[in-house]
């Protein structure tokens, strides 16, 4: 893993904190995996290396979201294109700097993945139904 990486990952898991993100890391009492949510506690210890390696968030791949959720991204002026795995912009809505807040905290708080850490190995696939997402 880069350092950029690692950046990165700290700072998704940062954001990510107050929507009860859930990871899988190293437990310190039985040294075996364990699947529980993000605290404060988990992120102070990103700082070494063998931290990094034993936390892992899981993700939503962009693909996998439901119809609600397109709906509500149709309404900010987005369409998902299924070819290029992208975003795109409808051509007939604004999209404005106002949005952008509103757009990464959507994504945050439905734990989408759209770091591509899933790709990285950064992340893992959350199971169907492991976030009750309404």
């Amino acid at each position: 893993m880069t350092q950029e990486d690692k950046d990165l990952l700290l700072k998704d898991l940062c954001a990510r904190l107050p929507y009860g993100v859930k990871i899988n890391i190293k437990s310190d009492y039985t040294r075996e995996m364990e699947d529980t949510e993000l605290t404060p506690y988990h992120l102070d210890g990103l700082g070494y290396d063998a931290e990094y390696r034993n936390l892992r968030p899981y993700l939503r791949p962009l693909n996998k979201i439901g119809r609600f959720e397109w709906l509500d991204l149709a309404e900010m002026g987005f369409a998902y294109d299924a070819n290029t795995k992208l975003l795109k912009q409808l051509p007939f809505m604004d999209f404005n700097i106002d949005d952008v807040q509103y757009f990464i905290e959507f994504f945050n708080k439905h734990h989408i993945d759209y770091n591509n850490f899933i790709e990285k190995g950064l992340a893992i696939e959350a199971p169907e139904g492991m976030y009750n997402i309404k």
